[in-house]
C-alpha cells in the first residue's frame, strides 16, 4: 500500500482563491480592504523569506500589507511603541510579529502588547485561552492548516484517536484544543506525546491520526505508524545535501520514504503543511477585518 498524497499547496490555493472572492464583496461594503501589519525584526534570512511570503500573498488576495522592517539593534521601546500604535490604527486590521526576535527583546512582552482582535497568529494569552474553552478565537495558523487538510482530504476526526508528537505552543497544545473540541473537523480523542513521553513509539501506533511536529528530521519511523494511519508531518528541518543547489535538502519530522509505504495518507514536505500556513493567516486576517467592521 502507498499512501495518497495531501496536495497541501492545491488546498491552500483553494482556501486564498476563497479568501479573494469573500473580499471583492465586502470592501464594497466597508470602503477600504483588510490590512494586515508585519513587522520584522532583523535579517534572519528565513524570517525575510516568510515576510516576502505573507505580503506577496497579500498583494495577490486584494489585502493591504503594511510593512514595518526594523534593524536588529531595534531597542524594546521603539518596537512596543510601534506595536501600540498599531493597535490604535484604525487601518490595520491584523498584526503580526514575525518570530524570531533578536535576543534582546522578549517575545511574550511583544505578544502580550497586541490588541487580542487583531493578533491573528493566535498567540495572544486571551485568544489561547478562548481556544481552550472552546469561545470563537483568533487561533494559530499551523494548527488551523492542519485541521483544513484533514476536512478537506475528507479526513473523519469524529471519534478518531489522534496523536500529536510535540506540545509546542506554536503547534501541539493549540492543535490538541482545536481537534478535541465538540465541533465539525473536531470530536475526536487526543493524546500528546513529547520528547520525555516513555513508550512513544507504540502510542504512535495506536493512532488513527498521526501528527509529527517535535522538530527533529526523520524522527518518525515506519514502525510508529499503524497501517492504514493518516500521516501530517508538520516539520520542516535542514539536512546536508551536497548533490542540492544548495548544499541542503528540506525533510520533515516524517522519515517520507519509509512511511509513504504504509500510511493511508501523508502530507509532503515541502508542500504539505507549509503552504496552509500562509493561507490560514490570510483568512485570519479576513476574519478579524469582518469582526472589527462589523461585515
Amino acid at each position: 500500500m502507498t499512501a495518497t498524497l495531501i496536495d497541501g499547496k492545491a488546498i491552500a490555493n483553494q482556501i486564498k482563491q476563497e479568501v479573494k472572492a469573500e473580499l471583492q464583496g465586502l470592501v464594497a461594503k466597508v470602503g477600504r480592504p483588510p490590512g494586515l501589519a508585519v513587522v520584522l525584526v532583523g535579517d534572519d534570512p528565513a524570517s525575510a523569506s516568510y515576510v516576502r511570503s505573507k505580503r506577496t500573498t497579500c498583494e495577490a488576495l486584494g489585502l493591504t500589507s503594511i510593512a514595518h522592517d526594523l534593524d536588529a539593534s531595534t531597542d524594546r521601546g521603539t518596537l512596543t511603541g510601534l506595536v501600540r500604535s498599531l493597535n490604535d490604527d484604525d487601518a490595520v486590521d491584523a498584526i503580526l510579529v514575525q518570530s524570531p526576535l533578536p535576543p534582546h527583546l522578549d517575545e511574550n512582552e511583544i505578544v502580550n502588547l497586541i490588541d487580542p482582535a487583531k493578533d491573528v497568529d493566535g498567540f495572544h494569552p486571551v485568544n489561547v485561552g478562548k481556544l481552550l474553552i472552546g469561545q470563537d478565537s483568533l487561533a494559530p495558523c499551523t494548527p488551523l492548516g492542519v485541521r483544513e487538510l484533514l476536512v478537506r482530504s475528507g479526513v473523519e476526526t469524529r471519534g478518531a484517536h489522534v496523536v500529536i508528537i510535540g506540545r509546542s505552543m506554536l503547534v501541539g497544545k493549540p492543535l490538541a484544543a482545536l481537534l478535541m473540541q465538540k465541533a465539525a473537523g473536531a470530536d475526536a480523542t487526543v493524546t500528546v506525546c513529547h520528547s520525555r513521553t516513555r513508550n512513544l513509539a507504540e502510542i504512535a501506533q495506536t493512532a488513527d491520526i498521526l501528527v509529527a511536529a517535535i522538530g527533529r528530521a526523520k524522527y518518525v519511523t515506519a514502525d510508529m505508524v499503524r497501517p492504514g494511519a493518516v500521516v501530517i508531518d508538520v516539520g520542516i528541518n535542514r539536512v546536508e545535501d551536497p548533490s542540492a543547489t544548495r548544499g541542503y535538502r528540506l525533510v520533515g519530522d516524517v522519515d517520507f520514504d519509509a512511511v509513504v509505504e504504509v500510511a493511508s495518507k501523508i502530507t509532503p514536505v515541502p508542500g504539505g503543511v507549509g503552504p496552509m500556513t500562509v493561507a490560514m493567516l490570510m483568512r485570519n486576517t479576513l476574519l478579524a477585518y469582518r469582526r472589527r467592521c462589523g461585515v
